[in-house]
C-alpha cells in the first residue's frame, strides 16, 4: 500500500477519537479467525450467522467500532476458509499460487459466495460485499481481479451521494493496492469518475440536503478530504511525473476546484509541488473562499515548500504571496497553524530580516486576548525551526524580535522545554568560545529560567540534564586574557545558579583553572596584581565548597583547591583548605549514595586519603603549628573515626601514613611544587624533625599490630595473613632493614602471614625471590642475612 504521504491540513487531519478507533480496529482476534478454520461446514454456517445478530446488535446499539471489527472478521473468514479447501495432506498453497491447482470443491465454493453476492438487490452492500472478497478471485481465473476491478468501479457510478460515493472510491482502490498493486489503471478511473461528478457537490440536490441538515459548505467539503487524499495517495505511489501532470491539469479546468487542489498538495510528491509553486499559487487565487478556506491551501503548499525547494527566482514571490493572505487571517488557530509552516520557508530561503518581520508578525497575532496560551506546540515548532536555520547565535540574538517572541511562552513547563531546546542547539553548534554581551546575557536569561524551574518536586534526572546545559554554556565563555571579567562572570553565575549542585562544582573547578592560567600567563612569578587576583580565586572556592551536599565532592574539591593554592604560593589559604578537608573526615557517613544506589564509603574515604597524603608530603609546616601539624591532625581523626569491625581499611590507611613518613625523611623529596619549599628544604634533614617522624612511625606501627592482634581468632585468620604480608611488603619497600628492631619485626610478620596455612605460597616464594635479587645490589647485603631468616613453610 502506498506511503502516508505529507501531513495533512487541519480539516482533512484525523481526529483522535477517530485514530483511537483504528488502533482499535487493528487489534483483532486473529485466534477466533484460526479456530474456524477446523470447523465442519454446518458449524461455520452456525458461527456466521451467529457474526450476524452480532453485527445488528453491534449496529442497533451504536457500537459502530465493535460492528467493522466484525466485518473485517468475516471478510479475512471467508478467504481463509476456501484457502483451507485447497489443502491437500494440510500442505497450504504457495503465496502466488495458480488458479489451475485449486481443487473443484473449493472453486464451487468461491462462485457460491459471488453468487449470492450478485442477487443482493441494493447497490451499496452488493458493491462493499463484493470488494471485501476480491481477493477470492485468485481461486477462480488469473483475470479475475483485473476484470472485476473496472466493473466495480463504474458500479459506483449508480450512488447517487457524491459523498458515499468518494467513499466507496476509495475503499476500492485500498482493497485493489492490497489486491493487486500493478492495476493502476482503475485507480486512474475512479479519479477521473469523481471528477466528473464533482459538480454535484455544488448541485441543487446537494445544496438543499446541506440546508436540511445544516451543515455549512466549508465544513461539509472537509469530509472529502480523507477519500480524496487516499485515492490522490494511491494514484501518486511511485507515478510517472506525467500522469501527476495531467491529473494537475484535469483539476485545473474544474471551476472552485480548492478541494482538489488541497488534496493534489497533500498526495503529490513534494519536488512536483516545489517545481510548479507559482502555478498552485495562481490556481489557490481563483478558488472561491467561501468554499475551502484558503489558508488551508496555502499551509498544504507550505508543508511541501519546507520539504522541497521552489525555484530560486520564485522564492521571494512566493513567499509574499502567501503571507498577505496569512497576516489577514483573524482567527488565531487559523492564523498560527499556516504560520508554523511557512517559518520553515522563511528561515530555509532568507536573511535574519525577513525572518525577524515574521516572528514580529506572529508576536502582533498571538498576544492579543493572551491566544498564545492556546497554541503553545505550534509556538515551541517555530522556535525550534528558528534555531534550526539560524545556529550562530550571533546572528540569532541580533533578529530584534527573537526574545520577545520567547516572552510569550508564559506556562512555566513549556518555558522550560523551549529553554532546554535553545541550549541544546548552542552547544551543539557553538564551536568556539565567546564573550559576546549579546549572547551572554540572552544565554545566562535563559539558564536562569531554566534553574529557577527546579524546586523539591523536581526529579534528579531533570536536575542533571538542566546542570548539564548550564555547564555546557558556562564553560563556552572566555574572556580571553581579561581574567578579572572572567571571575565576575563566575561570581554572578554563581548566585544564578546557586540551587544546582553540578553547576556550583563546574565553577569551582572553572575558578580555579582560571588561577593556573593566570600562573601559567606569570610562569609562577606572581605580581602584586596577580597574587591578589589568584587569592580572590582562592577565596570564591573557599566560600563556594561547604554549601556543597556531597561530602565526597566537597572532600576531593577542598583537596584540589588547596593544591591550586599551593601551586601560587597562596601557603595560608592551601593551609585552610586542608584543615577544613581534615576536620571534614569524620564527618563521613558509612553508607553514601552512588548513582542512586547506596555503597559502603570505606573504598571511597581510602582513595581520597592516599591523595591527601601525597598532597602533605610537600605541604611546608606553618611556623606557629609546630611539626607535622596537618599530618597529626589527620592521624587523630583517623584513629576517631569508627570503622566497621570486617575491614581492615584502617591497617591499609595506616600503610600508606607509614609511606608518607617514609618519604618525609629523605634528604630531598622526590617531587616538589615550583617556588614552594618543602620541609626538606625548611628542616634541612634537623635530626629533631627527623626524631619526630620516627616517633610518628612508632605510634602508626603499634596501632597496625593492635589491630592485627585483634584478627587472632579463628574466622580473621585469613584476613591477619593477608595484612600481616601487606604490612611486611611496607617495611620492605619503605623501611630501613638495617635496624634490628625492624629487621626482627618484618621476620616476625612474615612468619604470621605463614602461621595458620592461609598465605599463598606463590606470592611468598615471589618475594623471597625478589629479596634475594635485591640483595646483589650495591649497598643491600643486609637483606641477605634477612632472605635466610625468612623460612617458606609448606601447606601439609
Amino acid at each position: 500500500s502506498p506511503p502516508l504521504g505529507k501531513a495533512t491540513t487541519t480539516g482533512s487531519a484525523v481526529s483522535e477519537k477517530v485514530r483511537t478507533r483504528l488502533e482499535e480496529l487493528d487489534d483483532l482476534e486473529e485466534g477466533s479467525q484460526k479456530e474456524l478454520l477446523n470447523l465442519t461446514q454446518q458449524d461455520y454456517m452456525n458461527r456466521i450467522e451467529e457474526l450476524n445478530q452480532s453485527l445488528k446488535d453491534a449496529w442497533s446499539s451504536d457500537q459502530k467500532v465493535k460492528a467493522l471489527k466484525i466485518v473485517i472478521q468475516v471478510r479475512k473468514l471467508v478467504y481463509e476458509r476456501i484457502l483451507s479447501m485447497c489443502m491437500d495432506n494440510r500442505v497450504s498453497l504457495p503465496d502466488n499460487f495458480s488458479p489451475e491447482i485449486v481443487n473443484d470443491t473449493a472453486k464451487e465454493t468461491c462462485l457460491n459466495w459471488f453468487f449470492k453476492i450478485a442477487s443482493i438487490r441494493e447497490l451499496i452492500p452488493r458493491f462493499y460485499v463484493e470488494a471485501a472478497i476480491l481477493k477470492c478471485n485468485k481461486f477462480l481465473s488469473k483475470t479475475g481481479i483485473s476484470e472485476c476491478l473496472p466493473r466495480l468501479t463504474s458500479m459506483i457510478r449508480g450512488i447517487g451521494d457524491p459523498l458515499v460515493a468518494v467513499y466507496a472510491r476509495a475503499y476500492l482502490c485500498r482493497v485493489g493496492m492490497e489486491v493487486a498493486p500493478q492495476l493502476k489503471e482503475s485507480l486512474n478511473k475512479n479519479f477521473f469518475d469523481f471528477l466528473l461528478t464533482f459538480k454535484q457537490i455544488h448541485g441543487d440536490t446537494v445544496q438543499n440536503q446541506l440546508v436540511v441538515q445544516c451543515v455549512e459548505i466549508p465544513l461539509y467539503l472537509t469530509l472529502y478530504s480523507p477519500a480524496i487524499d487516499w485515492i490522490l495517495q494511491c494514484i501518486a505511489y511511485h507515478a510517472p511525473e506525467v500522469l501527476l501532470t495531467e491529473m494537475m491539469e484535469r483539476c485545473k479546468k474544474l471551476g472552485n476546484n480548492a478541494l482538489l487542489l488541497n488534496s493534489v498538495m497533500s498526495a503529490f510528491r513534494a519536488e512536483f509541488i516545489a517545481a510548479r509553486s507559482m502555478d498552485f499559487i495562481a490556481m489557490i487565487k481563483e478558488c472561491d473562499e467561501s468554499g475551502f478556506p484558503k489558508h488551508l491551501l496555502f499551509r498544504s503548499l507550505g508543508l511541501n515548500l519546507a520539504l522541497a525547494d521552489p525555484p530560486e527566482n520564485d522564492r521571494l514571490q512566493i513567499l509574499n504571496e502567501a503571507w498577505k493572505v496569512i497576516t489577514k487571517l483573524k482567527n488565531p488557530q487559523d492564523y498560527i497553524n499556516c504560520a508554523e509552516v511557512w517559518v520553515e520557508y522563511t528561515c530555509r530561503h532568507f536573511t535574519k530580516r525577513e525572518v525577524n518581520t515574521v516572528l514580529a508578525d506572529v508576536i502582533k497575532h498571538m498576544t492579543p486576548d493572551r491566544a498564545f496560551e492556546d497554541a503553545y506546540p505550534q509556538l515551541q515548532s517555530i522556535i525550534q525551526k528558528v534555531i534550526t536555520y539560524i545556529y550562530d547565535f550571533s546572528l540569532l540574538f541580533s533578529v530584534e524580535k527573537f526574545l520577545p517572541f520567547l516572552d510569550m511562552f508564559q506556562k512555566e513547563s513549556v518555558r522550560v522545554e523551549v529553554c532546554k531546546c535553545i541550549m541544546e542547539s548552542f552547544i551543539k553548534h557553538q564551536q568556539e568560545s565567546t564573550k559576546d554581551p549579546v549572547i551572554l546575557n540572552a544565554l545566562l536569561h535563559i539558564c536562569k529560567t531554566m534553574h529557577d524551574s527546579v524546586n523539591a518536586l523536581t526529579l534528579e534526572d531533570e536536575k542533571r540534564m538542566l546542570a548539564a546545559l548550564i555547564n555546557g554554556f558556562i564553560k563556552m565563555v572566555s574572556f580571553g586574557r581579561d581574567f578579572e571579567q572572567q571571575l565576575s562572570f563566575y561570581v554572578e553565575a554563581r548566585s544564578m545558579f546557586c540551587n544546582l549542585e553540578p553547576v556550583l562544582v563546574q565553577l569551582i573547578h572553572s575558578v580555579n583553572q582560571l588561577a593556573m592560567e593566570t600562573r601559567k600567563v606569570m610562569k609562577g612569578n606572581h605580581s602584586r596584581k596577580t597574587a591578589a587576583f589568584v587569592r580572590a580565586c582562592v577565596a570564591f572556592c573557599f566560600i563556594t565548597i561547604p554549601s556543597l551536599s556531597g561530602i565526597f565532592t566537597r572532600l576531593n574539591l577542598y583537596l584540589h583547591s588547596g593544591q591550586v593554592a599551593l601551586a601560587n604560593q597562596c601557603l595560608s589559604q592551601a593551609d585552610a583548605f586542608f584543615k577544613a578537608a581534615v576536620s571534614l573526615v569524620p564527618e563521613v557517613p558509612k553508607m553514601i549514595s552512588v548513582d542512586g544506589k547506596m555503597r559502603p564509603s570505606d573504598a571511597f574515604l581510602l582513595e581520597f586519603l592516599c591523595n591527601f597524603f601525597s598532597t602533605l608530603l610537600v605541604v611546608p609546616d606553618h611556623p606557629e603549628q609546630g611539626v607535622l601539624f596537618l599530618v597529626r591532625g589527620l592521624l587523630n581523626v583517623i584513629q576517631d573515626y569508627t570503622w566497621e569491625d570486617n575491614n581492615d581499611d584502617k591497617v591499609r590507611i595506616y600503610t600508606n601514613v607509614l609511606h608518607l613518613l617514609s618519604a618525609m625523611t629523605q634528604e630531598t623529596y622526590i617531587y616538589h611544587v615550583d617556588k614552594v619549599d618543602s620541609n626538606d628544604t625548611l628542616y634541612g634533614g634537623d635530626s629533631k624533625f627527623l626524631a619526630e617522624i620516627n616517633k610518628l612511625c612508632e605510634t602508626v606501627i603499634a596501632q597496625i599490630l593492635d589491630h592485627l592482634k585483634t584478627l587472632g581468632k579463628e574466622e580473621t585468620l585469613k584476613r591477619q595473613s593477608q595484612l600481616a604480608l601487606y604490612f611486611f611488603n611496607t617495611i620492605l619497600a619503605h623501611g630501613d632493614l638495617r635496624n634490628n628492631k625492624l629487621n626482627q619485626l618484618s621476620v616476625n610478620l612474615w612468619n604470621l602471614a605463614q602461621k595458620h596455612g592461609f598465605a599463598d605460597t606463590k606470592t611468598m616464594v615471589k618475594t623471597l625471590e625478589y629479596i634475594k635479587r635485591q640483595s646483589k645490589q650495591p649497598g643491600m647485603s643486609h637483606l641477605t642475612d634477612l632472605a635466610l631468616r625468612l623460612p617458606l613453610q609448606s601447606r601439609t
